[in-house]
């Protein structure tokens, strides 16, 4: 078995869009950028970590590669998009720039203390979370960084 983490290991996820340029402009103004190479009218390859990419294909591209029907994201949810940020601030900010976008609000902010996230649809429907998990908690896991700080808590 390979390890998951292997850096040659790239992940694409691939979404239909009906106007390209209106949502590459959307993604721009949350801090996304593009990787020319893969960009053309018909895709953008939008940049979301070192090894992870998010293909916006125009319906047309994107029906080239699907073997089902491509159902209406403002009616059926197939996926949820995920990522993280740096810090709660930013969560907040990422925010507010997709609903300056465009965008609009899925549902309120969730605060469960080591993770923090808000959730928008793009101007396609498509759902997002943009999320903050503290960095002891990503490495330990939710149940013991919460252990530990109770742990700390507790009076000696």
């Amino acid at each position: 078995m390979t390890n998951p983490a292997h850096p040659g290991r790239m992940l694409f996820v691939n979404i239909p869009v009906a106007d390209l340029e209106r949502s590459k402009a959307f993604f721009a103004k949350l801090g996304f950028s593009y990787n020319p190479l893969f960009t053309d009218e018909t895709a953008a390859c939008m940049l979301v970590g070192e090894h992870a990419f998010v293909m916006q294909l125009s319906r047309e591209k994107f029906a080239e590669f699907a073997k089902l029907p491509i159902a209406d994201p403002t009616t059926h949810t197939l996926a949820l998009y995920c990522f993280g940020v740096s810090s709660r601030d930013e969560v907040d900010a990422v925010s507010a720039a997709a609903l300056a976008a465009g965008g609009s609000e899925a549902d309120g902010a969730e605060d469960h203390g080591f993770m923090y996230s808000r959730s928008f649809f793009d101007l396609d429907g498509h759902g997002w979370q943009v999320m903050w998990m503290d960095p002891a908690a990503a490495e330990q896991g939710p149940e013991a960084f919460v252990a530990s700080v109770q742990h700390a808590d507790a009076p000696a």
